[in-house]
């Protein structure tokens, strides 16, 4: 098997990607197996990831920053360190410093 991911340099390298970004946010997807996928997001403070539907089932692991997961109309206050579960229904991101979170996702 093979070297892990370095979470704390691809987090730092998309952070200044989004810092960079006219848009304020950078995206990578980190591993793809089967229905198993996780993905590096980072936003810049005050970018948004508008409403969208949720996977099967989903995680959301803050890495670095404060955000705020939306779901129908609430708010669900996030910082570093911390792991929340996606609903499975409508929901989005705003990001209230600059912020880089681990998306874990299941799909099908």
């Amino acid at each position: 098997m093979g070297t892990g991911i370095d979470l704390a340099a691809v987090a730092e390298e998309h952070a200044a990607k989004a810092a960079a970004s006219p848009h304020g946010r950078s995206a990578h997807l980190l591993l793809h197996d089967g229905v198993l996928r996780q993905t590096v997001i980072a936003l810049t403070a005050g970018t948004t990831l508008d409403e969208h539907n949720a996977p099967a089932a989903a995680g959301l692991q803050v890495l670095s920053g404060r955000v705020a997961l939306t779901i129908a109309g609430r708010r669900v206050e996030l910082t570093a360190g911390q792991l929340h579960p996606v609903p499975q229904e409508r929901h989005g991101l705003l990001a209230h410093t600059d912020a880089v979170v681990l998306l874990t996702t299941v799909t099908g």
